[in-house]
């Protein structure tokens, strides 16, 4: 098998199943029909409050007065709620998440796919590959197209608190600190 096709045939996965997106005015979860579409609503979130009424794109008969699609409280579901402002995965281009089992110190973790089909992990990788891929510059791509800010849990429980832990070298105590709440400043 030729190098190419390899790359053709790495698998991409990915663990979120539903995209939604809560009305602004009523507070009701909207189901988004693609992952392209609910990026494009993310990105631009911060700047403009997303509403029942925005859904008739694909629902044409949508609106407040409907039941929310989905519900916060249904045991089937794992919820996350992704923060405002992400920027719009560049074309050609994927985001992956990929939501870690419960008990573990993290939600989940982001990647990006180029479209080669090589996956990211961080912003030290991304660079990385861009300044090794002079057409992607050619092309004005630039870091701040990428965000690997995950995803928070709805459900405080779902991560494990790390605790202290005592170094035995000497007798000081390093903290690690995980599962920051929603939209926390630094």
């Amino acid at each position: 098998m030729e190098e190419t096709d390899a790359v053709q045939a790495k698998k991409v996965w990915e663990s979120v199943k539903l995209y939604a997106v809560r009305c602004g005015l009523c507070s009701k979860w909207r189901l988004i029909p693609s992952k392209h579409k609910y990026e494009e609503i993310r990105a631009k979130l911060g700047e403009q409050m997303f509403e029942c009424e925005r859904a008739r794109e694909w629902r044409p008969l949508i609106s407040c007065r409907h039941e929310s699609d989905v519900n916060q409280d249904d045991s089937n579901l794992r919820w996350a709620m992704d923060k405002p402002n992400i920027p719009q995965t560049p074309p050609t281009w994927q985001r992956i998440l990929r939501i870690r089992a419960e008990g573990g110190t993290k939600f989940a973790d982001v990647y990006y796919v180029s479209p080669s089909n090589k996956r990211l992990r961080s912003m030290v990788e991304l660079r990385r590959y861009l300044e090794g891929n002079p057409t992607y510059v050619e092309d004005k791509m630039k870091l701040s197209q990428f965000s690997f800010q995950p995803p928070v849990p709805l459900d405080d429980k779902y991560v494990a608190k790390r605790q202290n832990i005592r170094d035995n070298i000497g007798n000081g105590v390093t903290t690690q600190k995980l599962g920051q709440p929603p939209f926390q400043n630094k």
